[in-house]
């Protein structure tokens, strides 16, 4: 490398490593770091143990053990190549291996050195929040934060506000704690299934200030709460807004689990940033009329929402900048990334199931 190079990068905070002569990784102290963790465009990966990641981690970030057998299927299952990924451990031992890792497997990568004990050291902030959370910024770059809790339950944190979308309790044997995460602004349900209608996990997320809106069954089963129908538009703030879209099943043999005109979709418009949450659905002719999404949520469950094949020309229909499979139980969608790679649409794998 050229030494002046060298010299301009280590003034920064970053020096460039080289291992047994695999693909170079750059190396950044806390401040350089820090700014990397802060773009939305750098994917932030913790590769210690769940454990190590539960009792603290940088806000923001993914955990991959790096020492699953699993590390680089799960990595390129998770993380767009065409993006740089921040990695760091705990003392940077672990992150290192990661870092080689990843370059062999194409990825640009960034390591912390001296890992989250130095950035606790420099006085930076760690969080305990145990779900994957992704990182947006809106037109006028106010940041969105969604928090995914499990199959189409999901947090949305923006700009003090709480944003939370068919919120359950329990499903199978993953349970959310909603003592621990902030009263709703506003409190969205799709539809009455169990998954995604849950009377205790909305008492938990509600105060007198929550604004909750659903479609006319669960209204009608909640008791409270503003009804929404296929095409209706509000405007909940000054900078959101949402309207409701059609949710329904096509195939023959399942329109009995979600009938035409009774179900909920959702754009919500935050600041700009264009947000399609689709509810039960399979790829219905209205997709062609959704328009300008960054961030779709489309889910893939066999036979009550749709297939891989399905979740496929719904997305190339949409043509969101980003797309979150959800809902998928047991459907592998880890194949997803690659076959949406041609048509410029980064898929992200969340835990979703």
């Amino acid at each position: 490398m050229n030494k002046t190079i060298a010299f301009l990068l280590a003034m920064l905070g970053i020096n460039v490593t080289s291992a047994c002569g695999q693909q170079a990784f750059e190396n950044a102290d806390v401040k350089a770091f820090a700014e990397y963790a802060n773009n939305p465009d750098v994917q932030l990966v913790d590769v210690r143990t769940s454990e190590e990641f539960a009792e603290g981690h940088i806000e923001g970030a993914l955990n991959m053990d790096v020492k699953s057998s699993s590390f680089i299927q799960s990595a390129k299952e998770k993380l767009n190549a065409g993006k740089r990924v921040a990695v760091y451990c705990r003392s940077g031992r672990r992150s290192v291996d990661a870092a080689n890792q990843l370059t062999s497997a194409g990825f640009s990568v960034v390591n912390l050195k001296g890992g989250i004990v130095a950035w606790k050291e420099a006085g930076m902030p760690v969080t305990s929040d145990a779900y994957e959370v992704d990182i947006f910024k809106t037109k006028s770059g106010k940041t969105v934060k969604f928090h995914a809790l499990v199959h189409a339950s999901i947090r949305i944190d923006y700009d003090g506000k709480e944003i939370m979308v068919d919120p359950v309790g329990k499903l199978g044997n993953r349970t959310i704690d909603y003592t621990s995460i902030p009263k709703a602004d506003y409190l969205l349900v799709t539809h009455e299934h169990g998954d995604h209608f849950d009377k205790a996990a909305i008492a938990q997320l509600s105060n007198n200030d929550t604004h909750i809106i659903m479609n006319k069954r669960c209204a009608d089963m909640l008791g409270q709460g503003e009804t929404m129908v296929n095409g209706d538009q509000r405007q909940l703030a000054e900078d959101i807004s949402i309207q409701a879209v059609p949710a329904y099943n096509i195939s023959e043999g399942r329109t009995q689990f979600h009938p035409k005109g009774r179900d909920n979709g959702y754009i919500l418009t935050i600041d700009g940033l264009r947000i399609y949450i689709a509810g039960d659905t399979e790829d219905i002719p209205e997709m062609a009329d959704i328009k300008d999404i960054d961030i779709a949520f489309l889910p893939c469950n066999q036979p009550y929402t749709m297939t891989v094949d399905q979740l496929l020309r719904a997305a190339r229909t949409i043509k969101p900048r980003v797309m979150f499979p959800y809902h998928y139980g047991q459907t592998d969608v880890s194949k997803t990334p690659e076959l949406l790679k041609a048509d410029n649409i980064e898929v992200r794998v969340r835990h979703y199931e």
